[in-house]
């Protein structure tokens, strides 16, 4: 071989022989921190849960009636309590001549043994035309009623009804409002 040709080829070759040294080393470095066991500080950990689930879905049925359908963002079950702490909660009630009443709320609390819940936090509740505003509202599943023991505000159209409670019979499709009740009607107000 030729002095030139020699000294072409050799440079390259240290060239590619100290890159490969280089690919080899980084891999061994990062190696290293890849397979290191991780180190968590400050996590907390809530002991009062037993399970923690996103995006909940349940339905409830009777005699193979449906009588709710409740979604929520997040649902926490709670150790040593029947109770799941909901959040974002949505759920459909549905009556015996199959109308569904709409409420919404930011927080629930579900006992998973009767299935009775309560929700605070602007709790809405929407039936065709109408909407029921509460601070807290209660359901019964063995009486299939809900109930609020706080103020409650009905508007349909330009009527507005207040009382200090409230109980809504699902399965006869009554309302009772009850305490210190007024209310302003338009001339359009249809009771139903």
């Amino acid at each position: 071989m030729t002095k030139s040709l020699k000294q072409k080829l050799t440079i390259p070759l240290i060239g590619l022989l100290i890159m490969m040294m280089i690919i080899i080393i980084c891999f061994f470095y990062f190696n290293k921190f890849l397979t290191a066991p991780l180190k968590f500080h400050d996590v907390k950990i809530d002991t009062k849960a037993t399970l923690k689930l996103n995006a909940i879905k349940q339905i409830s049925k009777k005699n193979g009636v449906k009588e709710w359908e409740l979604k929520a963002s997040t649902a926490t079950l709670l150790k040593d309590e029947d109770k799941a702490i909901l959040i974002d909660v949505s759920v459909f009630f549905f009556t015996t001549d199959n109308k569904k009443i709409h409420l919404t709320s930011q927080k629930g609390i579900m006992n998973t043994k009767t299935h009775d819940m309560v929700f605070s936090d602007n709790v809405v509740i929407t039936h065709d035309t109408s909407i029921l505003r509460t601070d807290k509202l209660h359901y019964n599943k063995k009486e299939h009623i809900i109930y609020s023991n706080t103020h409650v505000r009905l508007e349909k159209k330009d009527s507005i009804i207040e009382a200090d409670s409230m109980i809504t019979k699902l399965n006869e499709s009554i309302t009772i409002l009850k305490g210190h009740v007024r209310g302003n009607f338009s001339e359009n107000f249809d009771i139903q």
